[in-house]
């Protein structure tokens, strides 16, 4: 019989606990359970070690206290002591570091654009936490076939959130193919959080020649400060400049 590994990640142990306890009833699945996106990554890594990979996370969707429609904004092995990570973050995390690793959201209700944010990040489902056990079970072994699981009521919402994500991301790609190279550049050191003198040392630039650079960068995406900048651009799949190494471009573009 081929087993199932789960590990249950929620930060509220009674619930854990007996989700846990219910998937361990059943014959072809062994499960553990995880308090904080730290501790699951924790997990993951010893169960790698040996040799004895998780196949489907269960993720709590406020794991950690995130805040509705929160975005992933940081990287999971940046969670503090306390474990804070958010949900939707340790599902990018864990995604992008172990990509065969199914992950499903476990929400206390339905919510669509949550629920797209979930599906970009990487999850396979979105499955309410007051759903039966034969419909969680239905779910876990639908996204090892490389099935998504909505809930119906929520489809339609979800597509519409992802469908207006898209044009997005579309019109940011647009705005920073607009960029020359160096401005691209700049940008990426934005992104990373450098400051202008930072910059100017980085590029070997002087001062007002970053300042210049900047100001044409906010021009050409049309907004009005950095911040805004760094959201666009990450819209647009503009990754950090390297600090510990060279700014690399790709085909063109920056990387």
């Amino acid at each position: 019989m081929v087993r199932i590994r789960v590990l249950v990640v929620d930060d509220h142990r009674i619930f854990a606990e007996s989700l846990a306890a219910a998937l361990a009833a059943e014959p072809d699945v062994d499960v553990s359970a995880a308090g904080s996106g730290p501790a699951a990554l924790r997990c993951l890594e010893r169960a790698a070690g040996e040799g004895r990979r998780f196949d489907v996370l269960l993720v709590d969707a406020d794991l950690g206290g995130s805040l509705p429609g929160a975005r992933p904004a940081v990287p999971v092995q940046d969670g503090d002591a306390e474990g804070l990570v958010d949900g939707i973050s340790l599902v990018a995390g864990v995604r992008s570091a172990q990509p065969a690793v199914r992950l499903v959201v476990l929400a206390e209700k339905d919510d669509p654009r949550r629920a797209a944010l979930a599906l970009q990040a990487g999850a396979s489902g979105w499955v309410a936490k007051d759903c039966s056990l034969s419909r969680l079970l239905t779910v876990i072994r639908g996204v090892l076939r490389d099935e998504t699981h909505l809930p119906p009521a929520l489809l339609t919402g979800v597509l519409r959130e992802l469908t207006a994500a898209r044009k997005h991301r579309t019109e940011s790609e647009r705005l920073v193919q607009s960029l020359t190279p160096r401005e691209r550049e700049v940008l990426r050191c934005m992104v990373a959080g450098l400051g202008r003198k930072a910059v100017a040392e980085r590029l070997f630039l002087s001062p007002h020649t970053v300042r210049t650079h900047m100001q044409n960068v906010l021009g050409k995406l049309g907004v009005h400060s950095t911040l805004a900048a760094v959201a666009l651009a990450r819209r647009a799949g503009v990754g950090p400049a390297d600090l510990a190494g060279d700014v690399v471009e790709r085909g063109g573009q920056l990387a």
